[in-house]
């Protein structure tokens, strides 16, 4: 056996097993409760929301200097785990703030950040992301919402988003629009500012989903839609890079989200067994069981410990983010999936009803291996990182 004292920090630093005891006690008490009628109502989390705001969990991510709890890249991760863990639509909150502030962060102007990041640290707004479009889905250059600068400086916007988190919640909007529909394409497309008071801007109904209900989804919509100049995120063009750049930090935020659901119905499933009475004995106590059982959590633990390091790597922003980002999201991802199912065929019956939490982990679960890349995007773009 090695003497090696590095291996001693091969482990979660105090500050951030403190973070995750914090935050499951929150999500235990003010959270969890509420997620299954959230989930049956199809309603916005609005408990969950008011918790986070409280506790500084609501986007602790944001810089200090901000007004921020300046959480860096792994707390947040562990923040989003723990909250998916009691209900995967409230963990949106924090994701979404991040994944709609992420492009402030890394281009925006001085200016820009200290009007906007500082009311969503304070938890005075949410944030939301407008990158999507239906006809353009993961081809995301084939955006077709155009922004027109005017004499005057200003942008007119015309077009729509679509599949956009928190919608109609959020007070704020990073959109990204074509500024030169001649030119070339991928470096024509800029990124601005919207805000939900903005004359030509308004959201359509919520999406019918198969999970997330709680979290809304919508489209936005801009009609001759003017943006001030002072808006812009990053320099003209500049929109598609920058949004690209904000997809390899936030892939490790949803990789977060998929480890929590997946714990959650692991833990579902690991209860129900230990009570359930088949043939004189416990179900638990059938190696069939038992093998399911280990198959879920060893799984559950790689997909967690690529995710914390995915993490790692975003907060020093490592060139090899991108290929990590990608992999911490599928490889969670489909973990989450298989785990959840696996959850509500050990729970039988019981697990097909909603009196038991597993099937809405496993309808939660499938939108991780879909939204912000789909994974055979996400594969993709791992290869293209091994090949480049």
């Amino acid at each position: 056996m090695s003497a090696n004292p590095d291996f001693d920090t091969y482990q979660l630093p105090d500050s951030h097993r403190q973070l995750r005891a914090a935050v499951r006690e929150l999500a235990d008490a003010e959270i969890a409760p509420y997620a299954a009628d959230v989930d049956e109502q199809a309603r916005y989390p609005q408990e969950a929301h008011d918790a986070l705001v409280a506790s500084d969990f609501f986007a602790p991510h944001i810089p200090e200097e901000y007004g921020g709890a300046g959480a860096d890249a792994l707390a947040t991760c562990i923040v989003i785990e723990e909250v998916a863990r009691a209900c995967a639509s409230a963990s949106l909150i924090p994701a979404v703030n991040k994944l709609g502030t992420m492009p402030l962060l890394l281009a925006a102007s001085e200016e820009v950040k200290q009007k906007y990041l500082p009311p969503v640290a304070s938890g005075e707004a949410t944030f939301s992301y407008g990158l999507s479009e239906r006809e353009a889905g993961s081809d995301t250059a084939a955006m077709v919402t155009t922004a027109d600068e005017q004499p005057d400086g200003s942008w007119i916007l015309n077009g729509h988003k679509a599949w956009i988190t928190n919608a109609g919640v959020s007070k704020y909007y990073t959109v990204l629009a074509v500024n030169d529909p001649g030119g070339r394409r991928g470096a024509n497309v800029t990124a601005f500012v919207v805000e939900d008071t903005d004359e030509g801007f308004s959201v359509g109904p919520k999406e019918r989903k198969l999970g997330i209900k709680g979290s809304p989804t919508r489209e936005l919509y801009f009609e001759n839609c003017r943006i001030p100049g002072d808006r812009i995120v990053g320099e003209v063009g500049d929109g598609l890079k920058i949004a690209l750049r904000t997809l390899d930090h936030t892939r490790v935020t949803i990789g977060a989200q998929a480890v929590g659901i997946a714990q959650g119905a692991l833990d579902a499933a690991v209860a129900y067994v230990k009570e359930r009475q088949q043939f004189g004995k416990r179900i638990a106590d059938f190696q069939g069981i038992q093998f399911m059982l280990a198959d879920m959590a060893m799984e559950l633990e790689a997909a967690r410990q690529l995710t914390y390091v995915a993490a790692a790597k975003s907060e020093r922003g490592d060139r090899d983010l991108p290929f990590f980002g990608a992999a911490a999201k599928c490889y969670a991802s489909d973990v989450a999936m298989k785990v959840t199912v696996d959850a509500v065929q050990l729970l039988g019956g019981s697990g097909y009803v909603r009196d038991f939490p597993v099937e809405r982990f496993m309808r939660d679960a499938k939108i991780t291996q879909i939204y912000e890349g789909t994974n055979q995007v996400q594969r993709i773009v791992m290869a293209r990182q091994l090949l480049a």
